[in-house]
């Protein structure tokens, strides 16, 4: 591949509206642009996308950077790799990471399909022209939420996530039903509960749910795999699922009936892809989930969840829901719920470099003759 140079960038931009959930609050986003140059000058985009605190994951933007900048990158570099398919074993003497290594993955991922002139779901076996969208709705209460489903329904998403917790979930189910009785629902509970409450999660049957995501301890599936015997509605796993071992675990205790891939979580493209296809192996319904992200990452989502398996609605949402300047060229748009699948090589968009450096704060630049050990 010949990769010359890699390039971070730590941006920065105001959400247009605060996403809430029991955990945080998020007012501003922060993300790692990461280039991959070729000797040729073509480039290649990934985004790492860390909160800028631990409440997700143990990632911060703060040690994300850290393991880019010292570790992953000098690697990348002075192994000199051919293309991306050994990119993984490059890395695997550093543990964890996540999303780090799938920030640089994707950006090597995105040269290496321009280079070879294809888009790059194509080299995965991506199948659609257009991928379905759904909303995320992160409201302090019932009013606010019923007020956001409306908006997005006007604009024809298909499905509506509720973020919820044990102190606000029937009121905000109860009052979101009375408004849509047939609407595409799902809850989020970012682990808000425990076994414990076993008895109310059953209550929550009575809402005709799509799912519950996540709603015990982020690392737990042996207590998912008991509410998941004594509850109709079926469970879902977020963060539970970081790797391929995971989700097969998950799959042979019965933890779930659908899992959420999100690429940042589980370490890259080629993790996520050998989640898909063992979930299509095994019949376990999946889609794409979300992580408040900017124009690169989510170019990269459209182009995962056009995969085969992807047979339910993602967190794909517009580039207008949260920003007033994307960093990508076309904007992301729904369009009567749908997102159209890009054609053009690489990640389908390009970078608009100056609403790029516009929303830079950091950069820094390695380069292949820099980073060779001494």
């Amino acid at each position: 591949m010949d990769i010359q140079s890699i390039t971070l960038r730590l941006i920065e931009s105001p959400l247009k509206i605060p996403f809430i959930t029991h955990l945080e609050t998020v007012t501003k986003r922060q993300a790692i642009i990461i280039e991959a140059k070729d000797s040729d000058g073509i480039s290649g985009f990934g985004e790492a996308d860390p909160f800028s605190s631990p409440w997700y994951s143990g990632e911060t933007i703060v040690t994300c950077w850290h393991a880019l900048l010292d570790f992953l990158v000098p690697m990348t570099l002075q192994q000199r790799i051919s293309d991306p398919s050994g990119f993984d074993q490059l890395l695997g003497s550093v543990r964890g990471n996540n999303m780090a290594k799938s920030g640089l993955g994707q950006a090597i991922w995105d040269l290496y399909a321009r280079q070879k002139g294809v888009y790059i779901g194509k080299l995965f076996g991506s199948e659609r022209k257009k991928v379905t969208a759904g909303a995320v709705i992160a409201a302090k209460d019932p009013k606010e939420a019923v007020e956001q489903i409306q908006r997005y329904s006007e604009a024809g998403y298909k499905r509506y996530k509720i973020k919820i917790s044990r102190q606000n979930d029937l009121n905000l189910l109860s009052a979101i039903r009375q408004h849509f009785p047939d609407g595409e629902l799902m809850a989020d509970a970012n682990s808000s509960y425990s076994i414990q409450d076993m008895d109310h999660l059953k209550g929550l049957d009575s809402f005709g749910l799509q799912m519950i995501e996540q709603p015990f301890a982020y690392n737990d599936l042996v207590d998912h795999a008991y509410l998941q015997a004594e509850i109709k509605t079926p469970v879902c796993l977020d963060e539970s699922i970081a790797s391929f071992q995971d989700a097969r675990a998950a799959l042979a205790l019965g933890s779930c009936k659908i899992i959420n891939i999100k690429m940042a979580r589980v370490g890259g493209w080629s993790e996520a892809v050998r989640i898909h296809d063992l979930c299509l192996k095994e019949q376990l319904p999946v889609w794409c989930g979300g992580m408040i992200e900017f124009g690169v990452a989510k170019a990269h989502s459209i182009a995962l969840a056009s995969l085969k398996g992807f047979a339910m609605p993602g967190d794909l949402f517009a580039s207008s829901r949260y920003w007033e300047e994307e960093i990508v060229e076309p904007e992301i748009i729904v369009d009567h719920g749908f997102v159209r699948v890009p054609d053009q090589p690489g990640m389908g968009f390009t970078v608009n470099r100056k609403n790029l450096e516009k929303l830079t704060v950091n950069e820094t630049t390695i380069r292949w003759n820099e980073s060779r050990p001494q």
